[in-house]
């Protein structure tokens, strides 16, 4: 039976463009100025196009690599989907990489061509000479004179379901190299359809990822599967600060909501007394993603926001959303929800085999989900190594229940063996994070003679709270009687802000790092701190 054809660029909006949503605005978008631009259906569906002719003009093929080395402009946008359209395979850079971290990514992918500004080229250019694959770099600037001269017809490049689509770096962990995750055009009618049945989203749905287009969520559910819902989007360039957040959401009327635990915490900690000033009645659904939620967390925004939080888990690596907690079961506050149709989630042990329910081991997919990476670019090796005994392993530790829901208890990376019991991290976190008046916690395990490794952790308070010894008891109470006698933090340390990746993640192995006094390894993605 002959193979069919797919492009998944040619999926996101053309139907669109082409039908009754031709003139509905697609995209809103404002930067920090207050600058904005909207832009249709029909504007975006050329745009992409010329972008598409823009590239083949330049000597771009099918299978060469197209980087965005931008903040969060329209260009990323329509430009990531040109790419696709012609058979390029498309990637993104977070605007606040240096040097190093642009190098590494750049020299592996073998980019033909690098999309960024005038700004950013100058860190570009003290690496230029090192990128001899790097044929080609496009600057912001000149682009829009020269997209003014190209034809909106665009012959779109049929591809093999398997054909690469789009590749994204994993953040380097110490002395890891960068990972290329390459993900197929087969992947697209996977993505769409957890956008349908998780995040709920209908075509006429304001639409607001809060996600950066340099890791996958902003690329998957905030550049590919919303327009082809044909729901609306916002974009915003700009930084976190909490009363534009909420303005956001009150001036665009935002229905649907995908953001990160983290910025859920920063505003809470913004304090309840500023919601009373913002109409968020038109917010139909709020998720998050990047980080385990905090039950708390659903708590407050129950009580203040009217909503609840549902939290969504998956990796760069399996390229959509695998598991949830969604609108149409019942949460439990604390659960990463049900895997969804078609996915087969278990926890099992170090040979594969499946672990009872409430046993605590290794979360794993069954694998051949359509939207499952197909290679680490350049690295068979590293890519082979998340397959074993028949299974997927996230690199994950989590438990079932009987209800199937899943309970997440850390990364491998992060487990703590204290006095000979294993501890997640973010299990002491929550417990901390339970406690009245502490906004964040990390934690680490600290090297100790006596017990193997003793938990350490890091906590942000609230201004309520004043740090004292007197507080640390409390909390060491409080994990001993609310989580496990052999679980509290036998050590604390009151900090203003905790490490974070740019998509939300506590940087645990930075806080440990520094504890030790060891090398820190790549630190491209971390937020400032």
């Amino acid at each position: 039976m002959r193979q069919k054809l797919i492009n998944m660029g040619a999926l996101v909006f053309d139907e669109q463009a082409k039908g009754p949503h031709q003139n509905k605005i697609a995209l809103y978008w404002e930067d920090e100025k207050g600058k904005q631009q909207n832009f249709t259906f029909h504007e975006l569906y050329f745009l992409s196009n010329q972008f598409g002719n823009l590239l083949k003009n330049v000597g771009v093929k099918k299978g060469e690599r197209v980087f965005f080395f931008l903040p969060r402009v329209p260009l990323v946008y329509y430009g990531f989907i040109g790419a696709l359209k012609i058979g390029a395979i498309p990637g993104t850079l977070f605007a606040a990489f240096a040097p190093q971290a642009l190098e590494e990514r750049l020299k592996n992918s073998g980019a033909k061509i690098l999309v960024t500004n005038k700004d950013l080229y100058s860190r570009v250019q003290k690496i230029e000479k090192n990128l001899p694959e790097l044929k080609k770099v496009l600057l912001v600037e000149n682009i829009q004179k020269l997209l003014a001269k190209t034809s909106v017809k665009l012959k779109v490049t049929k591809m093999k379901p398997e054909d690469p689509a789009f590749m994204l770096y994993t953040s380097a962990t110490g002395n890891t190299p960068v990972c290329g995750i390459v993900i197929p055009h087969q992947a697209f009618p996977q993505q769409l359809a957890t956008t349908r049945l998780v995040l709920n989203l209908k075509e006429n749905d304001v639409y607001w990822c809060t996600a950066d287009p340099g890791w996958i969520t902003g690329v998957v559910y905030g550049i590919l599967t919303p327009w082809a819902c044909g729901a609306t989007q916002i974009i915003y360039e700009g930084r976190f600060e909490a009363k534009k957040w909420y303005s956001l959401l009150e001036d665009y009327r935002v229905n649907i909501w995908y953001t990160a635990p983290t910025a859920i915490k920063m505003l809470k900690q913004a304090g309840e007394t500023l919601i009373k000033n913002y109409n968020l009645s038109s917010l139909r659904f709020v998720y998050s993603v990047g980080e385990a939620l905090n039950p708390t967390l659903i708590d407050w925004s129950l009580k203040y926001w009217g909503k609840p939080i549902y939290e969504t888990y998956w990796q760069t690596e399996t390229g959509a959303i695998m598991i949830a907690n969604r609108p149409d079961q019942k949460i439990k506050p604390g659960s990463m929800g049900k895997s969804l149709p078609e996915i087969k989630a278990a926890i099992v042990d170090n040979k594969g085999k499946i672990l009872p329910f409430n046993k605590k081991g290794n979360l794993a997919f069954k694998p051949g989900w359509d939207s499952m990476m197909v290679d680490v670019w350049r690295n068979k090796k590293r890519y082979q190594s998340y397959f074993r005994n028949g299974w997927y392993l996230t690199g994950d530790q989590a438990y079932q229940d009987k209800d199937g829901y899943f309970w997440f208890v850390g990364r491998d990376s992060d487990m703590i063996k204290t006095s000979g019991e294993r501890v997640g991290a973010f299990e002491v976190e929550s417990s901390l994070m339970e406690y009245p008046g502490i906004v964040e916690a990390g934690v680490i395990g600290k090297p100790d003679p006596l017990r193997g490794e003793i938990i350490k952790a890091f906590v942000v308070l609230q201004p309520s709270l004043r740090p004292s010894e007197a507080l640390k008891k409390k909390l060491q109470e409080y994990v001993k009687t609310h989580l496990a006698g052999h679980a509290y933090p036998r050590e604390i340390e009151f900090i203003d802000k905790l490490p974070k990746t740019r998509s939300g993640k506590i940087m645990r192995r930075f806080l440990k790092a520094k504890e030790l006094g060891l090398p820190i390894g790549d630190t491209s993605t971390l937020e400032e701190f």
